[in-house]
């Protein structure tokens, strides 16, 4: 089975030699410093249709580095037979599937897109997996992704748009969008967050009739692999599993 690629592209630098005129270095700094300021003014002002088309753009990346599962799969089989009639919640249209690679860990996009790893599926029963999608889909329906996103657009003065969708809504450089996967997908989230989408999958269980116990004991198992592994990846970007059963245990009794 394969390993997760998270497609942070390298960026490779093409150099070219140029006669041009001189220019002040004053007037190159001004202009340096006029286009920032134009880069965070459009980040910030960013519509929520541009967001989702970033993320569909995001989502089709990952899709074409990855290996998806399809129906005729064991995991493809699972992952929508433990779905089945979770279309949409919360008001968001939900497309969930499986990548048949090793790493225990899970995504999700302010698309709707949410990507459960064969790895996690290994590890985790039915409910407990479904605890994991209400978990990204609660950093999607608070935003998280969404701030890290226009935060990314904001910094990141160098990234270009190229070309024009049919929707009219940019889109980002394929050369740079490796890059913006690794920014908004891969950055640890605050404990706040962490706790929210806690709370908010709780609530996803209860709403959809499934075990709400299985958010703990998803804890319970990544907690017990922590002790003896080092290498699972959604515990370098999540907080102490042990910590977190105890809260949500806590929270359903």
């Amino acid at each position: 089975m394969k390993a997760f690629r998270n497609t942070a592209a390298a960026l490779a630098g093409v150099g070219a030699m140029l006669a041009v005129a001189a220019v002040p270095a004053n007037s190159q700094s001004l202009g340096g410093i006029l286009g920032s300021a134009k880069k965070v003014a459009e980040a910030a002002s960013v519509s929520d249709e541009e967001i989702v088309a970033y993320f569909g753009q995001m989502s089709e990346k990952m899709d074409a580095d990855n290996p998806v599962a399809t129906l005729d799969d064991p995991y493809g089989a699972r992952l929508a037979a433990l779905t089945q009639g979770l279309d949409s919640y919360d008001g968001l249209d939900l497309d969930i599937k499986a990548y048949l690679v090793k790493d225990v860990n899970a995504f999700a996009m302010g698309d709707g897109t949410v990507r459960i790893m064969a790895g996690l599926m290994d590890e985790f029963n039915d409910d407990e997996v479904r605890c994991v999608i209400g978990h990204e889909i609660g950093h999607v329906k608070l935003e998280h992704g969404q701030k890290r996103l226009k935060r990314a657009l904001q910094q990141d003065a160098a990234l270009s748009v190229a070309g024009t969708a049919s929707s009219d809504v940019k889109r980002i450089a394929e050369s740079e969008l490796g890059g913006l996967i690794q920014d908004v997908m891969y950055a640890q989230h605050s404990q706040k967050a962490e706790t929210r989408s806690d709370d908010y999958a709780l609530k996803f269980m209860a709403d959809n009739g499934y075990d709400q116990e299985a958010c703990a004991t998803a804890m319970d198992k990544l907690a017990a692999k922590s002790a003896s592994v080092g290498g699972i990846e959604l515990l370098k970007t999540h907080p102490s599993p042990a910590k977190r059963a105890k809260r949500m245990r806590k929270k359903i009794s």
